[in-house]
């Protein structure tokens, strides 16, 4: 968003920028918190936020209940080629949201989308798995299929350590193998 922007600009305002992937969210989120934290501050604390400057001292509410990094990591994991997939996921964290009630949350969904079609995909590559590897997402497919828990993100995440558990050390490479494998 243009606010985003100004927050960048804002911080540093006499210094050479350069905007890449990294930045782009972190700033996104960072105005977000500054939104957020606006609203209970005092009135020097106000006029020490820069959403105050940034917007003339006429502040907007935050709806993004949904930080921005995490909607570029999902639009990313997901494949997302429109915000309505998005949303699909954001409704379960946050089920009160909606592209009516929650329009910085829904912009936001778009540029997510948007980001990841231009940048992300076209240089996303997948590497086929070693025979280790393979074993291991193997076990991971059977697992998910006879899944009967319901929900339940502990017992999920289990499995997915289990799987890589018994025959990855340090487990960072298993999750280096479902990101470069299937992600």
């Amino acid at each position: 968003s243009t606010e985003s922007l100004s927050y960048f600009m804002y911080l540093k305002p006499k210094t050479a920028k350069r905007m890449h992937f990294d930045v782009i969210p972190k700033a996104v989120d960072e105005y977000h918190q500054q939104l957020r934290a606006y609203e209970g501050q005092d009135v020097k604390g106000q006029l020490n936020n820069p959403v105050w400057h940034i917007h003339s001292g006429d502040v907007p509410v935050s709806k993004m209940v949904v930080p921005f990094s995490m909607l570029l990591n999902l639009a990313s994991v997901a494949g997302a080629e429109d915000k309505d997939q998005l949303w699909g996921f954001m409704k379960r964290y946050a089920p009160d949201a909606s592209p009516e009630t929650h329009a910085d949350l829904d912009a936001a969904a778009g540029f997510a989308v948007r980001y990841y079609n231009d940048f992300v995909k076209p240089a996303k590559t997948y590497r086929s798995p070693t025979d280790l590897e393979r074993e291991a997402l193997t076990e991971l497919r059977d697992g998910l299929q006879a899944w009967d828990q319901g929900l339940d993100g502990d017992a999920l995440q289990s499995l997915v350590f289990s799987c890589g558990r018994e025959r990855f050390d340090p487990m960072r490479d298993w999750f280096k193998t479902l990101y470069e494998v299937l992600l």
